[in-house]
C-alpha cells in the first residue's frame, strides 16, 4: 500500500487509482462522521461526496504540515457543519422546527441492542455547541486520540479538554431531563 504522501503525489499527477485507493481508505469515516452530524443517511452521502470533491479540488493545497487523516477530517467537519447551516437556514425559511430528527436515528457503528440508547445520545448531542459536538463526536464516537482532535478543530489540547469537559456537563443536564428519576440525591 502507498504512503499518505505517494497517494497524494499520485492523485496531483491525475491517477484515478491513487483517487479510488484515498476513497477505499476514508469512505466509511467520511460517512460515519457526516452521519453522526446529519443523522440521515442520504445527507451523509452528499456530505462525503462533497468532502472527495474538495478533496480533489484542493489536494495542491494540503501542505503536509497535518496528517492526512486531519486533513480529511477537518474537511469533513467543516463541510458537515456549512451542510447543517444551510439545511437549517433552509427550515426557518419554511416555517419548520430546527433539528425536528426523529428518534429513530440509527448509526451504523450501534449494537442493535444499543440502538434505542444511542439514538437517545444523539438527541442529548445535538443540544451541544458546534464546538463541543465536534470534540465530542472525534474523541468519543470517531475515537480519535485528542491531540489529532485539536489539530483538525485548529486549537489547543487544552481547549479540547475543556469542550469536551462542558460538553460532559452539559449532556448530563439533558439526560437528566429525560431521565429525570435516575438523578443521583
Amino acid at each position: 500500500m502507498k504512503s499518505e504522501v505517494e497517494i497524494i503525489e499520485a492523485i496531483i499527477d491525475g491517477d484515478e487509482k491513487a483517487l479510488a485507493t484515498l476513497y477505499t481508505l476514508y469512505s466509511e469515516k467520511i460517512y460515519n462522521t457526516a452521519l453522526s452530524y446529519t443523522k440521515i443517511g442520504e445527507d451523509a452521502e452528499e456530505i462525503t461526496q462533497d468532502v472527495f470533491l474538495k478533496i480533489f479540488k484542493n489536494v495542491l493545497k494540503f501542505k503536509r504540515e497535518s496528517s492526512l487523516n486531519t486533513w480529511i477530517y477537518r474537511i469533513t467537519v467543516n463541510t458537515s457543519l456549512n451542510y447543517l447551516k444551510k439545511k437549517n437556514r433552509f427550515k426557518i425559511f419554511n416555517n419548520r422546527l430546527i433539528n425536528s430528527q426523529s428518534i429513530d436515528f440509527h448509526h451504523p457503528g450501534v449494537l442493535l441492542e444499543n440502538k434505542e440508547k444511542a439514538a437517545i445520545l444523539y438527541q442529548v448531542i445535538d443540544c451541544l455547541s458546534k464546538n463541543q459536538k465536534t470534540a465530542f463526536i472525534l474523541s468519543y464516537i470517531e475515537g480519535l486520540p485528542r491531540q489529532e482532535v485539536a489539530d483538525i478543530m485548529e486549537t489547543s489540547l487544552k481547549a479540547v479538554e475543556s469542550l469536551l469537559q462542558r460538553a460532559k456537563r452539559k449532556m448530563k443536564s439533558e439526560l437528566e431531563k429525560i431521565y429525570p428519576d435516575r438523578r443521583k440525591s
